[in-house]
C-alpha cells in the first residue's frame, strides 16, 4: 500500500498551509457521543437524509419542522404503527414532500430501527459499536435493513449523525485510482473492500479518522 504522506503534503499546499487544512477537517463523534443520542433523533436524520437525496438540502431542512409534527417527532414506535389513513392523510399534507416512496420508507425505517435496537440496546449503539475498519460493512447492512439507505445516502447518513466513515465522492474516487488502489470508482464488493484495506492502512500509518483522511484525499487531487 502506498504511504499516505505524499497526499498530506499535496492536501497542505492546496489548502494553504498546515492550519488552513485543519480548520477544514472535522472529527468524528465518539462512542458515547454516539450511544447519547436518542433513536428518535436517529429516525429524523435518517429520514431526513433520505428525502433529502436529489433534491436541494435547504429546502428539504426548511420542511423539516413540518415533517417532525406530521411523523410525531420521529418516536420509532408511534410511527412504526402509524395507519393507512395516516399515511394516506400525508401525501395531502403540502407542507410535507409528497413523494410516496420516501413517505412510505419512514415506517419501514422505524420498524428496522426497533428491530436493531432490540438486539443491540439502541440504534445508537448498533453504530457505535460497530467497527470503523469495517465501515463498508455497515454500509452494506443499511442499504440491506433499511429502505433508500443504498448508494450513498448510507454513508451521508453516518456522516451527518457523526459516525466515522469516508466519503467516495468523485475527487475521493480519483485519489483513488492515483495511488492504485482501484482502477475506476469503487462501487463492487471487492473494490470496495479494496477500498476499506487503504483507508485501514493510512489510519494505521496516519492516526487520523476516516473522516479525515476521505477529505485530505479529496483536496489533495481537486
Amino acid at each position: 500500500m502506498k504511504a499516505f504522506q505524499p497526499r498530506l503534503d499535496q492536501a497542505i499546499k492546496r489548502a494553504g498551509g498546515e492550519a488552513d487544512l485543519e480548520a477544514l477537517l472535522t472529527k468524528p463523534a465518539t462512542a458515547r457521543q454516539l450511544k447519547a443520542v436518542k433513536d428518535d433523533r436517529y429516525l429524523s436524520t435518517m429520514s431526513q437524509r433520505v428525502f433529502s437525496a436529489g433534491l436541494k438540502h435547504s429546502m428539504v431542512e426548511a420542511k423539516w419542522p413540518a415533517f417532525e409534527e406530521a411523523f410525531h417527532a420521529f418516536d420509532p414506535r408511534r410511527v412504526a404503527n402509524m395507519t393507512e389513513d395516516e399515511m394516506e392523510a400525508l401525501m395531502q399534507d403540502r407542507r410535507l414532500i409528497r413523494h410516496w416512496p420516501k413517505i412510505s420508507s419512514v415506517p419501514a425505517n422505524a420498524n428496522a430501527m426497533l428491530s436493531v435496537a432490540d438486539e443491540a440496546g439502541s440504534f445508537g449503539a448498533w453504530i457505535a459499536d460497530w467497527p470503523s475498519s469495517d465501515i463498508v460493512g455497515l454500509w452494506a447492512e443499511l442499504k440491506k435493513r433499511f429502505k433508500q439507505l443504498g448508494g450513498m445516502s448510507g454513508p451521508y447518513f453516518l456522516r451527518w449523525v457523526g459516525k466515522d466513515t469516508f466519503m467516495i465522492t468523485p475527487d475521493v474516487a480519483k485519489g483513488l485510482v492515483a495511488m492504485g488502489v482501484v482502477d475506476k470508482k469503487p462501487t463492487g464488493k471487492r473494490d470496495l473492500a479494496q477500498t476499506q484495506e487503504a483507508f485501514n492502512s493510512w489510519a494505521a500509518e496516519t492516526g487520523r479518522p476516516l473522516c479525515q483522511l476521505s477529505r485530505i484525499l479529496a483536496l489533495s487531487v481537486g
